[in-house]
């Protein structure tokens, strides 16, 4: 039986796992409308306000290479289904070769694990966490392999994604639905997940002090006039429309677009400058030119600010959890780029990371489920949330893909 190593490996290190196959099914209990479920929530409601003895934690992350004989490897994992020639990968791989071939997001995994061991054993909180990746070792087949091993049976996933669509929530309810199939281990593992986090005040915190230092360094070197980009992952505009809900109505961009901007004023009102301009932008899009993704894209935003009289920019990456690469090539190298190119100052704001406040309100995340905290004991910094625990039918649907085996959610 395979097993997940979590410490520091070698860009050298063999490969030992591989990505599941899309599932077929998942197991439901008797009587139960939630798949995988524990009893508090196989029900459906939309918050579970029992206690749950969960028995560990699966961090689910995306995954990166980590040399370079792994870009390509990797990047026909993230397209698997899509028929992406790997000539068109190679227009991607480029990012990841100018880093050595190695993507900073595992390493920033392995920090946040043990961070979060460290605030769970401060607080006397006896939970393992297992490590698993959706598109590179560990994968999360060997993560639910090695906690069944340990004879674990109860699980409470944490994705490292704090927003609402298809690729930062379904898609990860999928992926262990995918490693349940894979394993074998649908009916003898149940499988929760946190809500989505994107206004708990943990996610919130680090962004609030580092847009306000950037404001802050902008200013001390002359910047008279300053706006704040923050910035997300560009998705299809069809995705955005069905992330979330559809009877919350929240618009063209869905809760996607919603959380992002509710976020954003939230940071403005928390440093005291709501009549500082800012707007919400958007990176890292991978779409055909015919295809309406959400927009304006950074780059863009940051060549209109001259015009605007603007001289200085906070760059926040208000959608990233850690420096992945994204962050790393869209922002710190492109944008940073198109700020030089049009004479603008520019500072960027650090991501969550293991921000102490980040860290510990994950662990608050868990700790809600263990007691079945109520819903008007959530903290919650917009009037979005608290959102979710068990997500709702039809919610962030991939029209290509249609609606597969998922955990954590009422079908379909």
């Amino acid at each position: 039986m395979s097993t997940v190593d979590t410490t520091e490996q070698s860009s050298s290190a063999p490969r030992r796992g591989r990505k599941p196959a899309p599932a077929t099914t998942v197991a439901m209990a008797p009587g139960a409308v939630v798949p995988a479920a524990p009893p508090a929530a196989q029900a459906g409601p939309e918050h579970v306000t029992e206690p749950v003895a969960y028995d560990a934690i699966v961090l689910a992350g995306f995954g990166g290479p980590e040399g370079q004989d792994d870009v390509l490897p990797f990047l026909r994992n993230v397209t698997a289904g899509r028929g992406i020639p790997d000539e068109r990968l190679e227009e991607v791989a480029h990012h990841y070769r100018a880093f050595g071939g190695v993507s900073p997001i595992n390493s920033h995994n392995r920090q946040l694990k043990a961070a979060l061991e460290t605030e769970l054993a401060g607080r006397g909180i006896e939970l393992p966490i297992y490590w698993g990746n959706r598109n590179w070792d560990p994968y999360l087949n060997d993560a639910l392999r090695e906690a069944d091993a340990a004879g674990h049976r109860r699980l409470l996933a944490i994705p490292t994604s704090a927003y609402s669509s298809y690729s930062s929530c379904r898609q990860y309810r999928e992926d262990l639905a995918d490693a349940l199939e894979d394993t074998g281990l649908g009916g003898v593992l149940e499988v929760d997940k946190v809500r989505q986090y994107f206004d708990h005040p943990g996610f919130v915190a680090p962004f609030v002090d580092g847009v306000a230092a950037g404001l802050a360094t902008l200013r001390e070197h002359g910047a008279s006039t300053i706006e704040v980009l923050f910035a997300t992952h560009s998705i299809p505009m069809g995705d955005a429309q069905r992330s979330g809900p559809a009877e919350l109505g929240l618009g063209d961009g869905g809760a996607y677009a919603a959380q992002h901007r509710a976020v954003a004023e939230v940071v403005m009102e928390a440093i005291g400058e709501p009549e500082t301009p800012w707007q919400l932008v958007y990176q890292s899009r991978s779409g055909p030119p015919s295809q309406p993704w959400l927009e304006p894209d950074v780059n863009d935003a940051i060549a209109e600010l001259p015009a605007k009289g603007v001289d200085g920019v906070v760059i926040v990456p208000l959608g990233f959890l850690s420096d992945h690469m994204e962050v790393a090539w869209d922002l710190d190298t492109e944008a940073m780029e198109t700020a030089a190119e049009h004479q603008i100052a520019a500072a960027r704001v650090p991501t969550p990371g293991i921000h102490p406040k980040f860290v510990a309100g994950l662990v608050d995340l868990v700790v809600e489920r263990l007691e079945g905290t109520p819903v008007a004991a959530r903290p919650a910094l917009t009037s979005l949330g608290p959102w979710y625990d068990v997500c709702r039918p039809g919610c962030c649907e991939n029209a290509r893909r249609g609606f597969r085996p998922a955990v954590a959610g009422l079908a379909p």
